[in-house]
């Protein structure tokens, strides 16, 4: 219910002598509010948030850990970032086992939508999804369900390019980062952004401009790959043949490329200091059981990061 739906029925309630629940008020943190939020399964809670950055509502779901109350915290926070082209970002709770995998875990999760192609980022001409995730969102999920500073981001395919810009570009803000099959170097459009972009009905000079420009490069994970010198990063990609959790008579991707671009990046981010783990698993392809146990084995990694 929203909550100016929910006023009025407390207000029509007080008025036939009636006693109601208490209406809590909106949450606002710098105009962004939550104007409807609904139980989730157990542990999940599904908000739609106003977003100023994007001009619109936008769909968030929140996994509270065992042992949350309201006013409880500070709680450590993990952000699970999906991939692109009409993956929903409930992808990591529906098909991801994100609730499973994550029930013992003392943190908040939260899973944003990123856009169906938003690349994690402030368009030239568009959408604003950084600003959204990084000055709306963080702030929100702190006011409204006692988040701390302890955070750590990991996302898939280009889920992972925004797990490690974030990382990169606004440094102390993640204790960790983790990339699955991610999109980690984009020089010379190798990893196809324009090509996905005109696919799905976008203008590819809306995003960061002409390839290998400024913009470009200011979102390209193996050119940030220097700024993370001392972040516990985790990067995993098979090489995309089929594999052990593929299917029967499953035939090879594109996550070959995706490989070659993580070892890149690892390989910079090592000369810069980081703390980076790799698991380049060889025979998978980039579907979602390699992305649910990626998850599952970064998890310690991230734990301890978190503090958790």
């Amino acid at each position: 219910m929203r909550a100016g739906a929910a006023l009025a029925v407390a207000l029509a309630l007080l008025a036939l002598g009636c006693v109601p629940a208490p209406v809590l008020p909106e949450t606002r943190v710098d105009g962004v509010r939550i104007v409807e939020q609904e139980r989730a399964g157990e542990r999940g809670q599904s908000l739609s948030v106003l977003s100023r950055a994007l001009g619109r509502e936008t769909p968030v779901r929140v996994l509270l850990p065992r042992g949350w109350t309201p006013g409880s915290g500070p709680w450590p926070v993990l952000y699970l970032l999906h991939g692109c082209c009409g993956a929903s970002h409930l992808g990591w709770v529906e098909e991801g086992g994100a609730e499973r995998l994550t029930d013992g875990l003392p943190a908040i999760v939260v899973v944003p939508e990123g856009g169906r192609v938003g690349f994690y980022s402030d368009w030239v001409r568009g959408p604003q999804w950084e600003t959204f995730h990084i000055e709306e969102l963080i702030p929100l999920i702190e006011a409204e369900f006692g988040a701390g500073p302890d955070r750590a981001v990991a996302g898939l395919s280009m889920g992972g390019l925004g797990a490690m810009v974030y990382a990169a570009r606004h440094p102390g803000l993640f204790r960790a980062a983790a990339s699955f099959s991610g999109v980690l170097d984009t020089t010379g459009d190798g990893s196809g952004v324009r090509r996905l972009l005109r696919e799905n009905g976008e203008d590819p000079a809306a995003l960061w401009g002409e390839p290998d420009g400024q913009a470009w490069e200011a979102h390209n994970p193996a050119r940030l790959a220097a700024r993370l010198g001392g972040v516990p990063l985790y990067v995993s990609c098979g090489d995309g043949r089929p594999g052990p959790l593929d299917p029967p008579g499953a035939t090879a991707d594109f996550e070959g490329a995706l490989l070659r671009q993580a070892a890149v990046f690892a390989e910079r981010a090592r000369a810069a200091g980081a703390q980076v783990t790799t698991d380049f698993y060889g025979a998978g392809t980039h579907t979602w059981p390699y992305w649910e146990r990626a998850l599952e084995r970064a998890l310690p990694m991230l734990r301890a990061a978190l503090g958790a």
